[in-house]
């Protein structure tokens, strides 16, 4: 959930804190990749058609392997040097949210049950994705994924998100991707929403802490009481206090302690038992396992072998591909200079590109690749993954062997 309405509270308050910026400017900068948030996108996005969702041979879902592995190729190629982090155990103040979560979920698989009797498919789609749960099972293949790609992992001893602000904090790397914005309430330097985004609908926006603090005129402890005044994972806010009047009271006020001395207990609930102090702690001092300056984090060559065989022989992607996937990662990794990435380079392709509307994944029977057409050759800067030589993409029936990693990446950009 991250903090309730802080993007739209930073974008009427403090908006030179954030900027819209490119997938190609941060070429050359390690960055720190919250993995759950992507995980749980890849499930709900690649390869689901309705309740169906992309397998291999024993049945077991691979979208969230297809894609890791599209995604993290594509930030080595624009030059990265992408560090995963994955969640650890979550704070005891957490259940209450996670309890909630699970709950929702419970009752999206009811109403998913009531649209597949019903037959409309628009509930079906809808209700399907939100049952999706990232899972223990989905976090370890990913982890063995990256590790096979010699990209490294982070297990966060706690929050991902208070990880990656350390890492950030401690110049490991340059910025956090992620969708939370409880990542700045962890105090991330530079924080980067939508870094995969290719539509103007969800451009790139990257957010500076220090810039902030400096427009909403607070100190970090006052940006941090704002934030659990809105409503966070830990706790919730004061009933009747949004956004904007709790930056108007902690400006006037200066903290929580001080707001809840002066305001109406008439006009405002504050809940019973309000654990702000215990969030608060978790913000500012979170459990975190990378915080020793002397923690070195190493970005090592893909095990070729092992790569074919989690891919192609346990989970039935294409084996040409895989190979060609694997040229990839070690031109991008050995084309580095001064331990960074800078393998740009421009996309031979023999067609003009087609539109993000003509190019939607496209879901049935397995088709063989058409005949190309010719066209005159046009050489141009790209950098997500394509499928060549085709008119159309190819499409895929759900629940059968999987393709292969590239198959849909002319409709689908990790």
């Amino acid at each position: 959930m991250g903090i309730k309405g802080l993007t739209k509270l930073l974008a009427a308050n403090a908006p030179n804190s954030m900027k819209e910026t490119t997938f190609e400017s941060y070429s050359g900068r390690e960055i720190a990749v919250d993995a759950s948030t992507s995980i749980y996108q890849f499930l709900i996005v690649v390869g689901r058609n309705g309740t169906q969702m992309l397998t291999n041979d024993a049945g077991q879902v691979t979208s969230h392997l297809e894609g890791i592995f599209t995604r993290t190729i594509r930030l080595l190629e624009a030059g990265m040097k992408p560090v995963y982090v994955f969640d650890g155990k979550p704070p005891d103040l957490k259940k209450q949210e996670l309890a909630k979560r699970h709950s929702r979920r419970m009752d999206a698989s009811e109403y998913l049950a009531a649209a597949i009797e019903s037959g409309v498919k628009k509930d079906i789609e809808k209700y399907s994705k939100r049952t999706v749960k990232v899972t223990k099972q989905h976090n370890d293949d990913c982890k063995k994924l990256l590790r096979l790609m010699g990209v490294p992992v982070v297990e966060a001893s706690s929050e991902a998100e208070a990880e990656c602000a350390t890492l950030c904090k401690t110049g490991k790397v340059y910025a956090v991707a992620s969708e939370d914005m409880d990542t700045l309430t962890f105090g991330a330097p530079i924080f980067v929403r939508h870094l995969m985004g290719s539509s103007r609908k969800f451009p790139t926006v990257q957010y500076e802490v220090a810039k902030i603090l400096n427009e909403l005129n607070l100190t970090m402890d006052q940006f941090v009481d704002l934030c659990i005044l809105c409503g966070c994972d830990y706790c919730d806010g004061i009933r009747g206090i949004g956004g904007q009047t709790a930056l108007k009271l902690v400006r006037q006020h200066g903290s929580i302690e001080n707001i809840v001395e002066k305001i109406s207990k008439v006009r405002y609930q504050i809940p019973e038992n309000w654990p702000y102090q215990e969030a608060r702690c978790i913000f500012k001092d979170p459990v975190v396992s990378v915080s020793d300056q002397n923690h070195v984090i190493e970005w090592t060559t893909p095990d070729k072998e092992g790569l074919i065989n989690f891919l192609v022989n346990e989970n039935g992607f294409n084996h040409y591909r895989v190979t060609k996937a694997i040229d990839k990662i070690k031109a991008a990794k050995y084309g580095s200079s001064n331990g960074r990435l800078h393998s740009i380079k421009p996309w031979l392709r023999t067609s003009v590109p087609l539109k993000r509307k003509e190019t939607k994944c496209q879901l049935g029977t397995l088709s063989s690749f058409r005949s190309p057409k010719m066209f005159p050759l046009q050489v141009y800067m790209d950098l997500r993954p394509k499928v060549f030589g085709c008119s159309n993409p190819p499409t895929v029936e759900m629940g059968t062997k999987h393709p292969g990693p590239f198959s849909r990446t002319a409709c689908f950009s990790a």
